[in-house]
């Protein structure tokens, strides 16, 4: 299990149910990620605007968890590896009605030639 200082922080809670910048702009995302160390909900690097990352450059928060349903793992910007940690404060994953790419109605028709 991860510690505290490792960019992991329990009691952090979700920022929301969908990256935080893409709804602020009117945007759309692929995947979700969130911060494990202050809960930021940004979009995956597939997705056209990559906020998860840019929080990590912004932030130095280092450690993302996936926000997706059915998938259990962390990533390390700093390791460039993927692991499997502590479970964080719920929700674990966006809501189960919500479509993935998603928000529902933002999404374009080629959306996935915008994928990165």
């Amino acid at each position: 299990m991860s510690k505290p200082d490792s960019g992991i922080n329990l009691d952090a809670e979700p920022s929301g149910d969908g990256c935080v910048e893409c709804l602020k702009n009117d945007g759309w995302w692929f995947h979700l990620r969130r911060c494990a160390e202050c809960g930021h909900i940004g979009c995956c690097d597939s997705s056209p605007n990559q906020h998860a990352s840019k929080h990590f450059h912004a932030t130095g928060h280092p450690v993302i968890a996936n926000f997706e349903p059915d998938e259990r793992w962390f990533f390390d910007y700093r390791t460039g590896e993927a692991f499997y940690g502590p479970e964080l404060r719920p929700p674990l994953f966006h809501p189960l009605d919500q479509p993935t790419p998603g928000p529902k109605g933002k999404v374009p028709k080629n959306w996935e030639d915008l994928l990165h």
